[in-house]
């Protein structure tokens, strides 16, 4: 068996292939506007608080709506859906360029568009996650779900040097641009998808209705494990807050080596995924995802107690592969166990614990690195993880136990069922 990961669904699925090579170019421009806007409010205000507050009206909005969002894709065919907030994504876009192309100086008018942005996501991303158990076979998901970690990998790290570049020579109003742009390969991989109705009949998109996604959910053991395994991790374990005190602390403050402190995850994030091919082996997922995680929070206690920049690089970037390895085995069992009933509802959910708990992650790392000295509060935020990623395996069992085959996926990829009529996570 290779190290390498498993490109079985690119050659196999051209539906996916499409789907997926739109929405690496997307997710390439994405990260072009992200990086444009941080830089553009940063010129109008000079405020690191403004930058901030852009964070929040990205995040807030999607987590208030995404459970109502998710209800939407159980109601109503997921591919016109997605087409809808696509298009919608891509209108965004051309008002980010327009108004830098017009000069305008409005720190609230960005602050209104990245909020208009957040509301679309939390319609798109749930619908979007339900197309993969719908195009390939149970037994090619999780190679499947690695293949997205490469794209959005690879964007998060080349969609800012890239946006950096072409902003020094054409401008912001390029980046924005750009972005639009790369929607049309995101409508190109959507549109040429079969329908994609809700099996079993749809559901309507009400508050009940999402009340009962989150019933089904609770009383879904292994659902719950996953779920809580990764909170765990992020809640507990991601500390990116304090990586710029780390450096001041331990490495002279340099801002190159701050820069290299806060890419190592990325970068061992996307080796995670291209030498993914272990993975294939993996048939006690539930397992695995408890291993994946105390080894995250191994990391980051380690990493409060590194005193040498090579050891502090080699934490963050085994954190960064074993985050993807744990992305891509939660998204796996949610997608595989999740009837296609609640899947949007769930996927949802899904989005939730990926937007939501990084960020108040770093919020617990903020308010512990005000009272504790740097290296303290990361060796405890990383035992803290490790202690609670325990507990998750002693209180559930069936999660702990959850094999692969229980679902139709095999340990080697292999005696899969037929066809099923898709964040990472930083230090």
């Amino acid at each position: 068996m290779g190290v390498f990961l498993d490109t079985t669904p690119l050659r196999d699925s051209p539906a996916f292939r499409r789907l997926w090579l739109g929405q690496g170019l997307s997710l390439l421009g994405g990260y072009m506007t992200t990086f444009a806007v941080t830089l553009q409010l940063y010129d109008l205000t000079h405020s690191s608080l403004a930058v901030g507050a852009a964070g929040l009206c990205s995040a807030l909005p999607a987590m208030a709506f995404v459970l109502l969002g998710g209800s939407i894709g159980d109601a109503v065919d997921r591919r016109v859906l997605v087409l809808f907030a696509t298009s919608g994504q891509m209108g965004v876009s051309i008002l980010f360029a327009l108004q830098a192309f017009a000069g305008l100086r409005l720190p609230a008018l960005l602050y209104g568009l990245l909020i208009l942005q957040s509301l679309l996501t939390a319609i798109n991303a749930p619908a979007r996650r339900t197309f993969l158990p719908r195009l390939l076979p149970k037994d090619q998901i999780r190679a499947g779900n690695t293949l997205n970690m490469v794209v959005m990998r690879f964007a998060e790290m080349a969609g800012p040097a890239m946006a950096g570049v072409i902003a020094s020579v054409w401008g912001l109003k390029a980046c924005y641009t750009l972005d639009a742009i790369s929607f049309t390969a995101a409508l190109y991989g959507v549109g040429r998808l079969p329908a994609m109705p809700p099996e079993g009949g749809p559901s309507r998109p009400t508050l009940r209705a999402a009340a009962e996604g989150l019933r089904f959910l609770i009383q879904q053991p292994v659902l719950m494990g996953a779920f809580l395994a990764d909170l765990s991790v992020t809640l507990l374990g991601v500390s990116t807050a304090l990586l710029p005190a780390l450096n001041a602390a331990r490495f002279g403050g340099n801002p190159q080596t701050l820069g290299l402190l806060m890419g190592a995850t990325g970068v061992g994030g996307l080796a995670g995924s291209i030498f993914s091919g272990p993975l294939r082996r993996v048939s006690r997922e539930g397992l695995a995802v408890l291993a994946v995680g105390a080894l995250w929070g191994g990391c980051i206690a380690l990493l409060g107690g590194s005193g040498a920049l090579w050891l502090a690089l080699a934490c963050l970037f085994v954190a960064g592969a074993a985050d993807t390895m744990l992305v891509v085995l939660r998204t796996t069992i949610v997608q595989v166990n999740t009837p296609d009933a609640y899947r949007g509802r769930v996927s949802g959910i899904d989005y939730l614990v990926g937007a939501a708990g990084p960020q108040l992650g770093n919020l617990r790392a903020g308010l512990m690195g005000t009272v504790l000295p740097v290296g303290v509060a990361l060796v405890i935020g990383g035992l803290f993880s490790v202690a609670a990623v325990g507990v998750v395996g002693l209180v559930l069992p069936a999660f702990r136990q959850y094999r692969a085959a229980q679902a139709g996926v095999g340990p080697h990829g292999g005696a899969g069922g037929a066809n099923v009529p898709q964040e990472a996570t930083p230090p």
